[in-house]
């Protein structure tokens, strides 16, 4: 299997594995790399340029290589995953273990194929407990970036009637239908590998948990999508440090925040549709 290693200055190595969380990371190899370098590695799909792209840009002074390795070790984390509590009524567990949740909760299963996450990393806790809040019977969902198909997942398995998820990589595709078929909504969940810029339509509810350069670039379009009453949920971005994501959002205006381990799910509305 191909994996990445990211090689950063240390002072950085901490931004550098979020980074990596962000981008869909589970398990990430901490390596002294030499005068004063830190080696970091991780899996982030099967081809070299679906992961460069989830990754997205690297400051200069950063060194992006890809390795083939031996995938029996990668395999090890599965021993280690457990189920995840988003809320009392939200469980999102590895596909591999027992029903986890309340008798009356949400029981999400999730088989993360070409390792796209489980739904541990901050940023997907805070989005998928935003859209356990927002979803509603009848509504048209979009998930930009789906990875693994959790944030569709739960907003069809809370009644949407309609859920596009959108990623750029095919194993991404290929995992969110796996798992919306093992949830049982394999007929609401729509997943595909549409570029942005081709989704027609407006969404009630829009989920970006992409990387913040990323979703400046999808600004114009994330609008586009998003309903005049509906709600644009953005993530992958740093507690206090996404002023300029929402800048470029604007006229959208944020009606709410949620925060998880430094990292915030933001919620936004256009001006007509945030009362």
């Amino acid at each position: 299997m191909r994996i990445v290693a990211l090689t950063v200055p240390g002072e950085v190595a901490e931004l550098a594995a979020d980074r990596l969380w962000a981008a869909g990371a589970q398990a990430v190899e901490e390596r002294d790399a030499g005068d004063g370098r830190v080696e970091l590695r991780t899996s982030l799909g099967s081809a070299d340029l679906v992961a460069g792209a989830r990754l997205g840009e690297i400051p200069l002074e950063w060194s992006l290589d890809f390795i083939e390795v031996d995938p029996l070790p990668a395999e090890t984390w599965r021993e280690f995953a457990r189920p995840i509590m988003v809320s009392d009524l939200l469980v999102i567990r590895p596909a591999w273990h027992e029903t986890a949740g309340r008798p009356d909760g949400l029981d999400v299963a999730i088989e993360p194929g070409g390792s796209f996450g489980l739904g541990d990393h901050p940023t997907t806790r805070a989005v998928a407990a935003v859209v356990d809040d927002l979803a509603r019977p009848s509504q048209h969902v979009l998930d930009v970036g789906c990875g693994s198909g959790v944030l569709a997942i739960v907003a069809a398995m809370r009644g949407a009637a309609r859920v596009v998820a959108i990623d750029i990589a095919e194993a991404a595709r290929e995992a969110t239908e796996d798992n919306a078929l093992r949830n049982g909504v394999a007929d609401v969940v729509e997943a595909s590998t549409t570029a942005l810029g081709d989704i027609d339509g407006r969404f009630d509810l829009v989920l970006a948990n992409i990387l913040a350069p990323t979703l400046v670039a999808m600004a114009p379009d994330l609008q586009r999508v998003t309903a005049e009453h509906g709600r644009l949920v953005i993530s992958g971005v740093l507690t206090g440090g996404y002023d300029h994501v929402v800048e470029a959002l604007e006229p959208m205006r944020v009606i709410a925040s949620r925060d998880v381990d430094g990292w915030s799910a933001v919620t936004l509305a256009h001006p007509t549709g945030s009362g």
